[in-house]
């Protein structure tokens, strides 16, 4: 029994392993990496692909899969940057787009379960749709002159140095972060995710809300993939209804290189967390060396998605068989 339940802990070991090599590899290799600049810039970055990670996790968990969350990000990137250029206050264009977003999730969540179509099908569908939505918004980038920006990306940082701060969007990525951690482990919503990854069937038999929470996690999906574009126009000062085009695999790889399991009912969100941050080290490892076509990072990604994958299958196969 105590060799299961440690089993489960191995592929979030393994994700922990990998970021310590990669981030002492990457110090040892080029001057001024390991610093406390290098590490915030590496959360700053990525915080937008974070916030969506934290929903995909929670799709994940219950052995769905989400691939429209790249078009609702640029969805809402063009949304907002639209409605601000017409003079539209940016905090109602912000509280729209995420709106929008929840209720694209949810609309999705319903088909899903009302009518037992293939998450995979149907989020593929919803990824061609939110894309056409977002060229329908506007066909070119716009970019974000307003004062409420202003005021964000100046005066709501957080000072670690001289050198070194979190600017607003990574505090708010680390606060979703914080609460999506304490709702998949610490609340009755998460141990019922992870009860429907493990066996919906057990699930329903249990008198869990299947349903309600199969729904509910793609509304949370589809919110946390609206407010990664709302990070990302912070980021950029633009919208794009470009943005995020395979957003969607960089998203799914950093929840399996995070150790969740793609057939769903194990997984962390801190493992996420550190899943985001191998995909940082290594983008921002190519930047520093400066040698390297970005496309290592697409390569370096794919080895550890199937090193990750391979794992997984070897857990699953020896639980399988214990049992």
């Amino acid at each position: 029994m105590n060799a299961i339940f440690n089993r489960k802990y191995i592929p979030l070991f393994a994700t922990a392993a990998v970021l310590i090599v990669l981030y002492t590899i990457a110090s040892v290799l080029y001057d001024n990496f390991f610093s406390v600049l290098t590490m915030t810039n590496i959360l700053s970055d990525n915080a937008y692909l974070g916030v969506i990670a934290v929903g995909m996790t929670f799709v994940i968990l219950t052995g769905g899969i989400d691939l429209s969350v790249g078009s609702v990000f640029a969805f809402s990137t063009i949304l907002i940057a639209s409605m601000a250029e017409k003079g539209y206050s940016p905090p109602l264009a912000i509280l729209l787009a995420v709106f929008l977003g929840l209720i694209f999730g949810l609309f999705q969540g319903i088909l899903i379960h009302k009518f037992k179509m293939q998450p995979f099908l149907v989020t593929l569908g919803g990824m061609f749709f939110a894309r056409g939505a977002a060229f329908m918004v506007n066909m070119e980038s716009i970019g974000i002159s307003n004062k409420f920006y202003d005021w964000v990306l100046d005066d709501l940082n957080l000072w670690i140095n001289s050198e070194a701060f979190l600017p607003a969007s990574t505090i708010f990525f680390l606060i979703v972060f914080v609460i999506g951690m304490y709702v998949a482990h610490l609340t009755r919503f998460g141990r019922s995710v992870y009860a429907i990854g493990g066996s919906e069937d057990s699930a329903l038999l249990m008198g869990l809300p299947v349903g309600i929470v199969k729904v509910a996690v793609y509304g949370i999906c589809g919110m946390c993939s609206a407010l990664g574009g709302v990070l990302y126009t912070f980021f950029t000062g633009s919208g794009n209804p470009s943005n995020g085009v395979g957003l969607e695999l960089d998203v799914i790889a950093s929840v399996v290189i995070g150790g969740t399991l793609l057939s769903g009912g194990v997984g962390y969100v801190v493992g996420t967390l550190m899943g985001v941050l191998i995909y940082g080290t290594i983008q921002c490892a190519l930047m520093f060396d400066g040698r390297l076509n970005s496309w290592w990072l697409r390569i370096a990604i794919g080895v550890l998605l199937l090193i990750f994958i391979l794992m997984q299958r070897v857990l699953t196969r020896s639980s399988e068989s214990d049992a």
